[in-house]
């Protein structure tokens, strides 16, 4: 901490020679607060800038550091499906599930609501979507040895041509329903796919499954909720 000389140290005594103060180096700051000793020099060049040191300038490192955080963020979502399946809580549980009727791939019609009595897995699916890809071949199995519950798929921000073509070239015999206007999908709150949702045979919405599951997870999860063989 620099100290202010008093003005009478300017020599060993009064008329004496005068003794020169301390220079200020070169590229220096003066601390806020801090004053220039008595018959010190500041070098050609340099400045004591008013106040004190101006403050660093913080903000492009700020809005570096935000970003970083936002890019690590949106991997983090970007991932989370393509991870084990997850029940989440979903305001739909216990409630009569949404309205689900619309045209099949086969150029049929589909209505949720008719298939009351059997228990139902309601899934979306995408054809680019790496999870549903991982998914597939576990729903298939389920179908073919008679899971417990009926399989109905919904195409979810895709082509019907691309979702048939996707299906022919590697298999699955159960309804795919389009939803051109996406008034499915958000009457069921789908954010992102895969997402399946477990429908009891009164309709009510018992379960929903966010990311890729399995043939024995779907098994599992029906025998806690009591589904019949």
């Amino acid at each position: 901490m620099s100290e202010t000389v008093p003005a009478d140290v300017g020599g060993a005594a009064a008329g004496g020679p005068a003794v020169p103060g301390p220079s200020v180096p070169a590229g220096s700051s003066v601390p806020a607060g801090s004053s220039v000793p008595a018959g010190s020099s500041v070098p050609a060049g340099s400045s004591v800038p008013a106040g004190g040191p101006r403050p660093a300038r913080r903000a492009p490192y700020i809005v570096g550091a935000v970003a970083v955080v936002l890019v690590a963020l949106v991997v983090i979502l970007a991932r989370g499906r393509g991870g084990q399946a997850e029940r989440q809580v979903s305001p739909l549980l216990g409630r009569p599930a949404p309205a689900l009727a619309g045209v099949t791939l086969d150029g049929g019609r589909y209505d949720l609501s008719t298939r009351k009595g059997s228990w139902v897995l309601v899934n979306f699916f995408q054809s680019t979507c790496t999870p549903c890809k991982q998914e597939h071949p576990e729903l298939r199995s389920f179908v073919e040895r008679g899971g417990r519950a009926e399989l109905v798929t919904v195409v979810w921000t895709d082509t019907p041509a691309a979702v048939k073509a996707y299906f022919a070239a590697n298999g699955g015999d159960w309804p795919i329903v389009t939803d051109p206007n996406s008034a499915i999908s958000v009457a069921f709150g789908v954010t992102g796919v895969p997402e399946t949702f477990v429908i009891d045979d009164t309709g009510v919405v018992r379960q929903h499954i966010t990311g890729a599951t399995t043939a024995g997870r779907l098994d599992a999860i029906l025998t806690a909720l009591g589904a019949s063989a």
